[in-house]
Formats: C-alpha cells, structure tokens, sequence
C-alpha cells in the first residue's frame, strides 16, 4: 500500500472511490464541478493507493497549526478491514502538523463503530449551523 499527499487529485477518481467506499450516498457525486472545487480548497488530500488503483482517500481543510478538519475519508469497501483508515487518519495528523494539532471529523451514522473501534474520543459538543439565519447586527 503506497500513502501519499496528492494534492492533484482528479474529480473523477475521487467520485469513484467515493462509490467504492459507500460515501457518496453522503457527498455531491452528481455535481463534478462541486466535487472539483472541493478538491481544489481542500488543503490537504492524502490517499491510499494498492498499485496505480486509489483504494482510500482523507481530504482535510487545516491550518497546519491548530486545527484539522477531516472531512471526508472514503477506503473502498473491498480493501476495509486491513487498517487502511486508520493508516489516512495518522498519515493525516502528521501531515497537519503532528500532535499539537487538534484532529476533528464528524462521522456517517455507518462509521461511529470503527471510529469507535480504533480509538477515537466521541465528544457532544458540535454544531451544525448550516440552517442559521442571516440577522441584523446592532
């Protein structure tokens, strides 16, 4: 298995490994032009590689200091199981700046199991605020 920075990571390779790993029932496969602008801000992609095949993929946005979102990490469902995850998610922290910075990522309802298996602290305290009106400022 080859892990490597790939921050030219095509729009068509990501959407497939998308497919392959059960997420893109979970991210904008039917819009190219989102999925390349999401690889395009991202700041950092690492992927998995078992030859020239893409097998897994963590894009994240961080400022290589502070903080890490990882937003999406997507391993082909054939090749789940070897650790392959896991592997994206330390390669990841590393790449954003190794311990000092705070890794963060929230989970599919299908994955808290693994992320639950291989370790990862669950905490309450996330928002999503996607829905929240615009106000007047005072």
């Amino acid at each position: 298995m080859r892990f490597t920075v790939e921050p030219y990571l095509t729009a068509s390779e990501f959407m497939d490994v998308l497919g392959r790993s059960g997420l893109a029932a979970r991210r904008p496969v039917d819009q190219p032009e989102r999925i390349a602008g999401m690889l395009a801000k991202a700041d950092l992609i690492i992927t998995a590689r078992a030859g020239d095949e893409l097998v897994g993929v963590a894009r994240s946005v961080t400022d290589f200091s502070y903080c890490c979102y990882l937003s999406d990490l997507a391993v082909d469902q054939r090749m789940q199981g070897r650790g392959i995850g896991t592997a994206l998610m330390a390669r990841t922290r590393t790449a954003a700046g190794g311990e000092g910075v705070r890794c963060i990522l929230l989970s599919a309802p299908a994955a808290v199991g693994f992320y639950e298996k291989v370790g990862l602290e669950r905490h309450p305290n996330c928002f999503d605020f996607i829905n929240l009106p615009e106000r007047e400022t005072t």
